[in-house]
């Protein structure tokens, strides 16, 4: 085995182990949760059946749909819940190739990511459910019985879930760009009719085909894009940085080699 062989297989190793423990953080987290799988689905159903008219209900058309269904959303909470413990793995594992003050700018940003994306999560369950599902219900034709399945629902939700959680991400993935010099502040400022206009599409692509839904994520999006900007302006890029210590690490040098004279 040659030297250059052994730190890629070391690496293979580190991260075969990082993906085990996020696996098992997940599947504890699962057996904790499973038991009370159907109480969960009860809970996030909530926002729907809250608004139902008195004689309806939900259903399910599948014959297994009563167990898989609140399985699947357990899984997928359990995973939702593990996201601190996913992004600290992955902060394990870029961290060495990482210099001292990248340490101290990346960690601010792993704690917000999680905090954005349970907090896209909670405005799509508190804000836009109870709207969108209003909504459907109200408008819906004369002589048409709405009974929502169940499986036809988690699928609806967890789009939404998802499409919130990320695109709540927006003020982290601006502050990584400029960081990286991918792009800068004032460039952003200047693209700021396009990302209007961007958020909107995007709002369209990641939600349901109904205005309510695209709109409460578009908006949402460009305030975070405004509160991304502003965060941004206190991140240096990289090589900046680089630059500065490699000049620091010069002067450093210097004056050691004249003290020694």
């Amino acid at each position: 085995m040659t030297a250059e062989q052994q730190p890629l297989i070391s690496h293979l190793i580190e991260l075969r182990s990082r993906l085990l423990r996020i696996v098992s953080a997940v599947l504890i987290i699962f057996v904790c949760l499973v038991y009370f799988a159907n109480d969960i689905y009860h809970w996030v159903s909530k926002p729907l059946l809250d608004v139902l008219p008195d004689s309806t209900s939900m259903i399910a058309t599948g014959v297994a749909a009563p167990f898989l269904t609140p399985f699947k959303l357990t899984m997928v909470l359990s995973f939702f819940i593990a996201i601190p413990v996913v992004l600290h793995q992955i902060w394990g594992f870029t961290a060495p190739g990482l210099y001292k003050h990248e340490k101290r700018l990346i960690a601010p940003l792993l704690i917000s990511s999680s905090l954005l994306f349970y907090a896209g999560i909670a405005f799509a369950y508190f804000v836009v459910f109870p709207l969108a599902f209003m909504f459907f219900t109200q408008v819906a034709p004369e002589g048409v019985t709405i009974a929502t399945d169940i499986s036809s629902y988690l699928d609806f939700v967890l789009k939404l879930f998802f499409a919130f959680g990320i695109a709540f991400e927006i003020p982290v993935a601006i502050i990584l760009m400029v960081w990286a010099g991918i792009t800068t502040t004032d460039k952003l400022v200047q693209k700021r009719p396009y990302v209007i206009v961007g958020v909107f599409v995007v709002g369209m692509l990641l939600t349901p085909p109904d205005v309510i839904s695209q709109t409460l994520l578009a908006l949402p999006m460009w305030f975070l894009f405004e509160v991304g900007v502003i965060c941004s302006k206190f991140y240096r890029p990289r090589e900046e940085n680089e630059q500065e210590n490699t000049i620091q690490a010069e002067g450093d040098s210097a004056n050691s080699n004249e003290r020694a004279d």
